[in-house]
């Protein structure tokens, strides 16, 4: 499967998604759906809405990639996990179609949310793309809204070595006719996106420049913004239970596409949109985003693995953390391209190099040879345990210990 394995187990094609879902009576054709793609924030964005939605009284199921500890968390439905007697059965009643087409691991589990969804007569499904757009197993949808959160330098070897080439991916999931939300948009993406929504006829809306954020503030339960829209200067107050200052970009895409929703007609209060962002992790369980698993030292895990990733966790350290001692307990898949990434890292951080057991893991003494090329120091960690028990041990109590990198990295971590 990809996550495990990489590049090698990408299809190229639709073929497969289609087999499965008409020997299952195309489920997907059975419910709503927003679709959401884009290099960061994606998944964020997702779960943002979902709560938003299920708060509203709608039975919403969620559907995101990859899973953390388990592998329910990608499947759910009012943010409770797939029941585990469905996905047996599920597995057990596809084996002869399993054994005929041969699907990826991420096809079968694309057709196994959607028929779940379908069975259990979800209102709406808010759909994560795994890998880019176009071709991603979920771009069968036909949804009531598509969402591209931001474009960065991300899986170039199979989505292409430009923005453009990785936008025009992206842009593979607007739709004839569908409202299509952009959140951020770079000098290289703006003129993809719009050709895209002009070509198939889609109002397209940027949701950097309808709104703002006026203004933040931190609490140790959660994260505040003001919005500010731009026509009108109305300004909305927002308090996620989510820590990363990243969130404010998340939160302006989220808002700008439950307004559309509302245009359509679907019933959501202000009120609703207020409980939802706060009550995120309660409502979806979102978990390994910028989450702070204890004081003294501080130890933050965040999924951040690549460059855009890593600018908003050293944005964050910067911001929150200033003047403090960094602890980096750090480590890659393989295909990362993370010369630029260790580029970016503050040199007088302590290093604690690490690596995931999986076959797509970078090799953590691979690791540590490339990161002395750029000055940063530490030692080389076969379990991330390991790492995370010496850094508690090496930190002083106002030092802050980050776990990030990689989700593989995260999954293995003994919470």
């Amino acid at each position: 499967m990809f996550s495990r394995v990489g590049a090698s187990a990408y299809k190229e094609n639709l073929n497969n998604t289609h087999s499965l879902l008409e020997a299952l009576g195309n489920p997907h054709k059975n419910f709503k759906s927003i679709h959401i793609a884009g290099t960061n924030g994606k998944g964020s964005t997702s779960h943002m809405l979902a709560s938003v939605l299920q708060t509203a009284g709608y039975n919403t199921g969620l559907y995101t990639s990859p899973h953390i500890k388990d592998f329910g968390e990608r499947i759910r439905i009012n943010g409770k996990m797939i029941d585990k007697d469905f996905v047996i059965q599920f597995i057990q009643d596809t084996q002869q179609i399993v054994t005929q087409i041969s699907p990826s691991f991420f096809e079968l589990t694309v057709a196994m949310a959607f028929l779940y969804f379908s069975t259990n007569k979800v209102d709406i499904a808010v759909i994560e793309t795994g890998l880019g757009g176009r071709l991603d197993s979920t771009n069968v949808i036909i949804p009531e809204l598509s969402i591209i959160t931001n474009i960065g330098l991300d899986h170039t070897d199979i989505l292409g070595d430009t923005l453009e080439k990785i936008a025009n991916e992206k842009a593979g999931i607007i739709k004839s006719h569908i409202p299509i939300i952009v959140g951020e948009i770079l000098p290289e993406t703006l003129p993809v996106f719009q050709a895209a929504a002009k070509k198939m006829q889609s109002p397209l809306t940027l949701a950097s420049n309808r709104y703002s954020i006026n203004s933040t503030s931190y609490s140790e339960e959660g994260i505040s913004f003001i919005l500010e829209e731009t026509d009108t200067k109305r300004k909305i107050n927002l308090t996620l239970d989510l820590l990363g200052i990243y969130q404010s970009k998340n939160t302006i895409t989220a808002y700008c596409a439950l307004q559309q929703l509302i245009k359509q007609g679907w019933k959501i209060s202000d009120l609703n949109i207020r409980d939802g962002f706060k009550n995120i992790k309660k409502n979806t369980n979102l978990f390994g985003r910028w989450d702070v698993l204890q004081h003294c030292p501080t130890i933050i895990i965040d999924v951040g693995h690549n460059l855009s990733g890593f600018k908003e966790i050293l944005h964050h350290l910067n911001t929150q953390y200033p003047n403090r001692k960094y602890h980096f307990i750090i480590g890659f898949v393989k295909d990362k391209n993370i010369s630029s990434i260790l580029a970016t890292l503050p040199k007088k951080a302590k290093y604690y190099f690490t690596q995931a057991h999986i076959p797509r893991a970078l090799d953590a003494n691979n690791l540590k040879q490339q990161a002395k090329i750029y000055s940063l120091q530490g030692e080389v960690y076969e379990d991330v345990n390991r790492a995370v028990q010496l850094a508690k041990e090496c930190a002083a109590n106002e030092d802050i210990i980050i776990i990030c990198g990689s989700f593989f990295v995260l999954s293995e971590l003994a919470l």
